[in-house]
């Protein structure tokens, strides 16, 4: 610029028909002003002269040729642009290298974009939806199976087990019983509805019973003893003309010696064992 100022302030040379640059009230001529202060460029390391348009960013200063990606040296000039451990970078060139992939397309998440991150991985807004229903996921709970995302709903229809007693889903845990999915709660005597998930039990026609309920109810009784036979832990028990005996109830009825896997015989309606049947 050309000014009524007469002399640069530092060399005091005359800056009559000279070009001059201001700093604060003061004029100097072009070299004293590019030499005390103009800023150095970080691309080229030259001084940014006072005709050369100067861009900063974060208190670094670059020649606007100088502008560029570091990678790809395209222009960052009025463009966006990314910083990398002080290195700048065009927003292509950033997400190819630092930039999470989507776990479902496998595209880069640009950054700026909103990403959704689940167990470590990462997805755009719009992938993170019910495998099933294909509704957004967003923060609803959800659940996953063979690394495919579900919605609660969606999970329980498709997977879940029902109990077989309350027909209600199983969450947690459960009791499988006859192939059947029940609740630890719901599996309980058919007649006096005690749990059953820890103690010992008996089926009959398709139903758990506690051993009490199914002695009292079902069980045969023993000829001999009078006793239920429950056969609870395989125990052994005979049977002979409807009748049936526990194994330590099956002896002779005068010797007493056990029949179990002998030859016997009856009359009316004991058993007696060959000998004695025989005297």
């Amino acid at each position: 610029m050309t000014s009524s100022h007469t002399d640069c302030h530092f060399c005091l040379q005359s800056l009559r028909g000279r070009k001059y640059a201001l700093r604060g009230e003061n004029a100097y001529c072009v070299p004293c002003y590019d030499s005390l202060y103009a800023n150095p460029c970080e691309g080229c390391k030259q001084p940014i002269e006072c005709s050369s348009k100067d861009l900063a960013y974060k208190g670094r200063h670059w020649h606007e040729g100088c502008f560029r990606c570091a990678k790809c040296s395209r222009s960052l000039v009025e463009k966006p642009f990314a910083a990398k451990d002080e290195v700048l970078l065009c927003t292509e060139c950033y997400s190819d290298d630092y930039s999470s992939k989507c776990f479902h397309c496998q595209k880069t998440i640009m950054p700026g974009s909103r990403k959704m991150e689940f167990k470590g991985s990462s997805w755009h807004e719009s992938c993170f939806v019910c495998q099933s229903c294909q509704q957004p996921l967003g923060t609803k709970p959800l659940i996953t199976k063979d690394n495919e995302n579900y919605c609660v709903p969606c999970f329980e229809k498709q997977f879940a087990h029902h109990c077989y007693a309350c027909k209600k889903v199983i969450t947690s845990g459960g009791v499988t019983y006859d192939d059947q999915p029940w609740h630890k709660e719901c599996f309980v005597c058919a007649v006096c509805k005690t749990q059953l998930s820890s103690q010992r039990f008996i089926s009959q026609d398709e139903y758990p019973y506690c051993v009490d309920c199914f002695s009292k109810y079902y069980a045969k009784k023993c000829a001999a003893c009078k006793k239920p036979i429950t056969a609870v832990g395989g125990a052994k028990y005979i049977s002979f003309e409807e009748r049936q005996w526990h194994g330590e109830c099956f002896n002779c009825a005068r010797c007493l010696a056990s029949l179990v896997d002998q030859e016997f015989l009856t009359q009316q309606d004991d058993i007696l064992c060959h000998k004695c049947g025989s005297a």
